[in-house]
């Protein structure tokens, strides 16, 4: 019996690859076909498309990658060379690849003569063999749709192995929309508009032992995000990027529930704290779009502080459900970037911010701590009670302050610890909830510290409990019919909690605004 499943198992496994290398043969004979010219617009498949977005789309993406000097680049699915030229001008050497033979050639012609760093290669991705630690960086652009979801699975792990430890893997791919027709109306090719999840889910449980040395490895995200482009021309947030990095498996972070680890803390939030099940019972005590306390309601009390200008740069640190940024977008004008670790928060806002009017809003999966943007980024920087989770405080502060323009202004709100003697129920919710944060006292110290001016701490925690003691009070068998009896403990019992810390003084709630000097007068705007 056991030989007979053996064997049946061995030749659905070889049904399969069959299935797979018929796919692969007719997409190769749809692009050889429908690309023998190997223009920019065969290989884009939608010329108004690449007119209209060429100009920023391309540079949006490649600003995203880490610097490259001294670099050993991989470009899989590398087409007739769009990023090519960019990576080798900066790159120490990239080996680029495709598997349709009149790109490769194109792009030699393209790139090979000005740079001797390149090497090209015609090759199917899910062919190709390399050593470990063979590269720094992985790039793709529009690859993975392509492929089965076998297949992402297994060339995944195929480039954890050839990337080096703290090494990167960039990607772009068009993910799940409500039209499945490629742009352009080649629905003949077998593309697969994944869900953003899929994508995290393949490359967060990828983990493999090395033979080469001692220990496991696993993909960290440093971030992934829609492209702004997309966005503006045709109000698409699902063209997205994704870049992982290569790190070590620590024994340490696997066996002590208290070390920080940006993939633990994730899944914290996405399985317990905000599951989607949370999410929605929160959303029923702060209104539609909120997660924190006062919903819309402080919504419009915060904003105009910030005095926004139409077209100014705002960064939205834990942007959860997104209705501060949409707020933001929509009565001011503004563009903001959203950010948030918990990737439920994230895929939630993406799919309400289609609707967005006026400005624009981008979404990010990403730790605040790890997150780097180039110095002046940003006008605003705002953030909604989310940095009480976040260790590392003063050093993230300063990264805001450089990432401010002269000028610029910050907000924060945040649950802070109180004056007054812990009780063991609130250290028991300081350990559970991976609380990190500081008295307001100490709060405003940081700021001064990181540079900022005409800093306010404000301890607005009467406010707070005014306000929530009666979000907190809803009727309990509403809850509980809703969204069931664990759901009511976990969430509305422990709201009720914070309010009663608060009252003991273990707790409290701060607000704190700050300015950034402009770098030649020593003024700051609104002054």
């Amino acid at each position: 019996m056991a030989e007979t499943e053996s064997n049946c198992s061995a030749h659905q496994c070889t049904r399969h690859d069959d299935d797979e290398s018929r796919t692969r043969a007719a997409m190769k004979d749809i692009w050889d076909g429908h690309c023998a010219a190997a223009s920019r617009q065969d290989v884009m498949l939608d010329s108004k498309a690449l007119r209209t977005m060429k100009k920023s789309e391309k540079p949006e993406i490649l600003a995203m990658l880490p610097a490259l000097k001294e670099m050993r680049v991989l470009e899989l699915g590398a087409g007739i060379g769009r990023c090519t030229g960019y990576l080798a001008e900066r790159a120490q050497h990239v080996t680029s690849v495709d598997f349709v033979e009149q790109f490769v050639e194109k792009n030699r012609q393209i790139n090979g003569v000005q740079h001797p760093n390149i090497t090209f290669v015609c090759s199917d991705a899910m062919k190709l063999d390399y050593e470990e630690n063979s590269f720094d960086i992985v790039f793709s652009n529009w690859l993975l749709m392509y492929i089965s979801d076998a297949e992402l699975e297994e060339l995944t792990k195929r480039i954890l192995r050839w990337v080096r430890v703290g090494g990167h893997v960039f990607f772009h791919e068009c993910c799940f929309r409500q039209s499945g027709d490629f742009p352009g109306g080649a629905s003949n090719l077998p593309t697969k508009y994944r869900d953003p999840k899929q994508y995290h889910h393949v490359f967060e449980t990828t983990c493999y032992e090395s033979s080469a040395s001692s220990g496991a490895f696993r993909y960290e995200l440093d971030f992934s995000r829609s492209v702004g482009p997309y966005l503006q021309v045709n109000n698409n947030l699902y063209q997205m990027c994704w870049s992982w990095s290569k790190v070590l498996v620590e024994k340490k972070a696997q066996s002590n529930g208290d070390s920080y680890d940006s993939q633990s803390m994730r899944r914290f939030l996405d399985q317990e704290e905000y599951s989607v099940n949370a999410i929605q019972c929160y959303e029923k005590m702060f209104g539609k779009n909120y997660v924190s306390t006062g919903g819309l309601e402080t919504t419009a009390e915060f904003v105009p502080m910030l005095h926004l200008q139409r077209g100014e740069k705002v960064l939205d640190v834990g942007s959860g459900l997104g209705g501060c940024s949409l707020y933001m977008a929509e009565n001011y004008g503004v563009d903001v970037v959203g950010l948030d670790l918990s990737t439920n928060m994230v895929h939630i806002a993406l799919a309400r911010a289609v609707n967005c009017s006026a400005g624009s809003v981008l979404y990010e999966v990403s730790d605040i701590t790890k997150r780097q943007f180039p110095d002046e980024s940003f006008d605003v920087i705002y953030s909604r009670d989310t940095l009480q989770y976040v260790p590392g405080k003063a050093e993230v502060i300063k990264k805001f302050f450089r990432w401010l323009k002269p000028g610029g202004r910050i907000l924060i709100s945040e649950l802070c610890y109180g004056e007054g003697e812990w009780s063991d129920s609130f250290k028991t919710h300081v350990e559970q909830r991976h609380l990190a944060t500081h008295s307001v006292k100490q709060y405003e110290q940081i700021l001064c510290d990181a540079g900022f001016a005409d800093v306010v701490a404000d301890d607005r925690s009467r406010r707070f409990c005014e306000r929530e003691t009666k979000r907190a009070s809803v009727e309990r068998s509403e809850l509980v019919k809703e969204f069931g009896e664990k759901d009511y403990e976990d969430l509305v019992t422990k709201w009720k909690a914070n309010i009663e810390w608060i009252n003991a003084g273990e707790q409290c709630w701060g607000v704190f605004f700050g300015r950034k000097l402009l770098a030649k007068t020593g003024l700051v705007n609104g002054s």
